[in-house]
């Protein structure tokens, strides 16, 4: 599956829904462009997750909107929720294994936590 370039029109329907992996990179960054080749292969390997890419040249307010200081960062979605935002590039080997660890995931008891804790957060 190729990457899908998010800008701030189709940012929020993309990560709605499924596993979603967000790669904010630029043209000028030496190690994002190391980690776009890897990007792109786990991509292929992995039909069944969103690889998307964001261009902080292009779309300096969504690196604005999520804090990213520096590039290549990694952000994990999964149906909605955001479950890593991590700077720095990965091995392909490590990106498998976190798309694995995403995968097994049980996202109903983590949504009932989430929902737990805003509870929480509203009684107070």
């Amino acid at each position: 599956m190729a990457t899908i370039a998010l800008n701030q029109e189709n940012f929020e329907n993309t990560v709605k829904q499924g596993i979603v992996l967000v790669d904010f990179w630029a043209p000028w960054c030496a190690p994002c462009r190391v980690f776009g080749p890897i990007f792109e292969k786990t991509s292929e390997a992995n039909p069944d997750v969103t690889f998307a890419k964001v261009n902080t040249e292009d779309q300096p307010a969504l690196g604005q909107a999520f804090g990213i200081q520096a590039i290549p960062t990694l952000m994990v979605l999964r149906d909605g929720v955001l479950l890593l935002q991590q700077a720095g590039a990965l091995p392909g080997s490590a990106l498998q294994r976190l798309i694995d660890e995403v995968k097994a995931l049980d996202m109903v008891k983590i949504m009932a936590e989430i929902e737990a804790k805003e509870g929480d957060v509203s009684a107070t």
